[in-house]
């Protein structure tokens, strides 16, 4: 089954620990909501599965509609329902940042700025050095505990969030974690700044390609994360808000990056809520040619923000993007991705 709990938590960070070499050890958060309630966010820096080294993405100024829908949220604990109508992650579907940009660094190791806590501690010690500043922690919550301290800060009940990494595409032993919509991550906002920083964990040994319905790893596909350069075809530009009245008609633009045609028959484009539209095939794409393709009514792309993502004849993804409302409010622009 999917992981308990899922939800988000929004709150100052106060305090941070690091926990060493470790089995499984974690980059820990003391974090305190507006109401005074203690929170423990205990985040990985290693696997137990081989490749042992987490992958990490850092988005230094995040932009994604995402954000909206967040700063709607109230102070504290946020139970979310898994599922694409809500502000949760889902690092497949989601189109939250591209996956090929993810790199690996060691847990925790000697000397500055070399390891994956250096990295958390860099942004997280700006975060608690600002009054202002939240942090957003998706993932699992434990307790409260009313009886039981809090094992790393001492605070009682003990309380927090963990699985503050992506949540699906496991292998075997961690199967029963998987799901959709249901990924963890920590998000910063730095009000003064009007800045938001995301930062994304994942394992190397988890698939990127995954059931839509349990998340599970699809067999006999190939999961590995995308590489730089390898879409064949990829999305470039979106009419988002056409001039004139509506229903206007919307746009997507592809452009195939690669040698050879590229043959989109049965090929779909699709809202973060499922709604297609087909690409029409009437023959192979060439090497370096764009395809503009009209969308139906059926899936029209809204203006307060919104993902598009490109899936294959099988249903597998092959490239997304995402646009924020200030991005559509150019009446007549194309969005450029």
């Amino acid at each position: 089954m999917p992981v308990k709990n899922y939800g988000v938590l929004i709150a100052r960070a106060v305090e941070t620990r690091r926990e060493g070499a470790r089995e499984t050890p974690h980059y820990q958060i003391h974090l305190t909501d507006d109401h005074g309630t203690h929170y423990r966010a205990a985040v990985n820096v290693l696997s137990q599965e081989h490749p042992s080294e987490l992958l990490y993405l850092v988005a230094d100024d995040f932009h994604h509609p995402l954000t909206a829908a967040l700063e709607g949220l109230p102070g504290g604990w946020n139970t979310l329902p898994a599922g694409p109508g809500g502000p949760t992650l889902d690092f497949v579907r989601g189109n939250l940042f591209d996956p090929a940009g993810m790199r690996t660094l060691p847990p925790d190791v000697e000397g500055p700025d070399n390891d994956l806590a250096d990295l958390l501690d860099h942004y997280v010690q700006r975060a608690v050095a600002d009054p202002q500043a939240r942090a957003y922690v998706f993932g699992s919550r434990f307790g409260p505990e009313p009886a039981v301290k809090d094992k790393v800060f001492g605070f009682l009940p003990g309380n927090g969030v963990h699985d503050v990494h992506m949540n699906q595409g496991n292998s075997r032993r961690f199967k029963g974690d998987d799901g959709v919509w249901q990924d963890g991550g920590l998000l910063l906002r730095f009000p003064a700044q009007s800045r938001w920083v995301g930062i994304f964990l994942a394992f190397q040994s988890q698939s990127w390609h995954t059931d839509d319905t349990t998340g599970h790893t699809l067999e006999d596909v190939d999961g590995t994360r995308p590489t730089t350069g390898a879409q064949p075809v990829m999305i470039i530009a979106a009419r988002v808000n056409p001039k004139g009245p509506a229903p206007e008609t919307e746009t997507v633009t592809l452009l195939n990056a690669s040698p050879e045609p590229a043959d989109l028959t049965g090929w779909r484009l699709v809202s973060r809520l499922g709604h297609g539209s087909p690409v029409p095939a009437t023959a192979p794409l060439a090497p370096g040619d764009c395809l503009t393709v009209p969308l139906t009514a059926e899936a029209p792309l809204g203006n307060q923000g919104g993902e598009i993502t490109l899936l294959d004849a099988a249903g597998l993804k092959v490239h997304g993007v995402s646009y924020t409302a200030e991005q559509a409010s150019r009446e007549g622009w194309s969005v450029v991705f």
